[in-house]
C-alpha cells in the first residue's frame, strides 16, 4: 500500500522538476551516504545502481539480484526523510510483466521515483522504442492504480551506445524523448552530453523536463556547472556513479601508498581537516551532536 507520506513526497519530488531552480542530485549507494547527502542540504536522494552494485561486489548492468537491490533501497528510504528516487536500470525483468512485478516491489519500499533506461547492458542496439513506450505506459498505469504519481525519469542511451554521428544521436534522443514523454514519462534523461549547444537543443526540442548527467568520469572532459545547466534550462542534474567511483579511487590511492611506501599522505589529505572528517561521519550516522 502506498502511504499518504509517500504520495506527498512523490508530489513534492515531481514539483522539483518544474521549479525555477535546477534539481541537483548527488547520487548515493547506501544508507550512510544517503544520510550524509541529505544532511548536506540536498532536498532529494537519488541512488546510483552502479554504486549499489559495486558496494556489494557486483559489476553494473543488473547482475545484482533484485532482492538485494530492494534491501539496499529499503535501508536508504528508511534512513532519510527526503524523497528517494532509484535507478532501476532496464527494469529488472526480461519482459513487461516481469518489469511491472519488479517495479511494484520497488514502489513498496517507499520510493517516489525511478530511472529506467532504453539500453540492455549498454549494448549499441537500443530497446525498440515502441516496446519501451509500452513499458513506460504500463508503469504509469501501475502508479495510477496505486493512487500516486510515481516520477518516471526515462533515460535514452542514444548518445552513450549508438555509433552514428553526433547529429544522428541528437535527433534520435529528441525523437525518443518526446515519445517517452507521450507514453507517461515525467523527465527525459540524456547522457553523456556536455556540449552546451547540444544541451540547449535538447531542452528546446524535448517537450519535458530534461536530466543531464555531470559525471567527470565519463567523456574525458569537464561538464558544465549546475548554474550553467540551469541557465540552459536543464531541470535536473545528477552525478550518477561519480561520487562512488571517487570513493573507490580514494581507497585504492590510500591502499597503494600504504602497500608500496608504508606512508599515509593520501589518507591524511582526505581526513584534513580532522573536525570536518569527524563531522562527515556523524552526518552519515544521523548524529551531529
Amino acid at each position: 500500500m502506498v502511504t499518504s507520506i509517500q504520495k506527498e513526497k512523490a508530489d513534492r519530488f515531481l514539483q522539483f522538476h518544474h521549479d525555477k531552480e535546477i534539481l541537483v542530485l548527488a547520487n548515493s549507494w547506501d544508507a550512510g551516504s544517503s544520510k550524509l547527502i541529505e544532511a548536506c542540504g540536498f532536498k532529494a536522494i537519488a541512488t546510483t545502481s552502479m554504486g549499489i552494485a559495486a558496494s556489494l561486489g557486483y559489476p553494473d548492468c543488473q547482475v545484482i539480484q533484485l532482492s538485494e537491490m530492494i534491501d539496499a533501497i529499503t535501508k536508504i528510504v528508511n534512513g532519510v526523510q527526503a524523497p528517494v528516487t532509484v535507478d532501476i536500470e532496464a527494469g529488472y525483468g526480461k519482459n513487461p510483466d516481469e518489469i511491472i512485478d519488479s517495479v511494484r516491489k520497488i514502489i513498496a519500499t517507499g520510493i517516489v521515483g525511478i530511472n529506467i533506461e532504453d539500453s540492455i547492458d549498454l549494448k549499441p542496439e537500443l530497446v525498440d522504442e515502441t516496446d519501451f513506450c509500452e513499458r513506460i505506459s504500463a508503469i504509469r498505469s501501475l502508479s495510477d492504480s496505486l493512487g500516486f504519481h510515481l516520477v518516471i525519469n526515462a533515460r535514452t542511451d542514444s548518445f552513450y551506445t549508438s555509433s552514428g554521428s553526433a547529429k544522428q544521436k541528437l535527433s534520435e534522443s529528441i525523437r525518443r524523448g518526446n515519445k517517452y514523454r507521450e507514453a507517461g514519462a515525467d523527465c527525459i534523461f540524456v547522457q553523456p552530453v556536455w556540449d552546451k549547444e547540444t544541451i540547449a537543443t535538447l531542452v528546446k526540442e524535448i517537450n519535458a523536463p530534461v536530466n543531464i548527467l555531470s559525471n567527470p568520469g565519463i567523456g574525458g572532459g569537464s561538464p558544465p556547472s549546475a548554474r550553467e545547466l540551469q541557465d540552459l534550462g536543464v531541470a535536473r542534474l545528477s552525478l550518477g556513479s561519480g561520487i562512488m567511483k571517487a570513493t573507490l579511487a580514494l581507497i585504492k590511492k590510500v591502499a597503494d601508498e600504504l602497500s608500496e611506501k608504508g606512508t599515509y599522505n593520501a589518507l591524511l589529505d582526505a581526513l584534513s581537516p580532522l573536525p570536518e572528517a569527524a563531522l562527515a561521519y556523524k552526518m552519515a550516522v544521523g548524529s551531529t551532536d
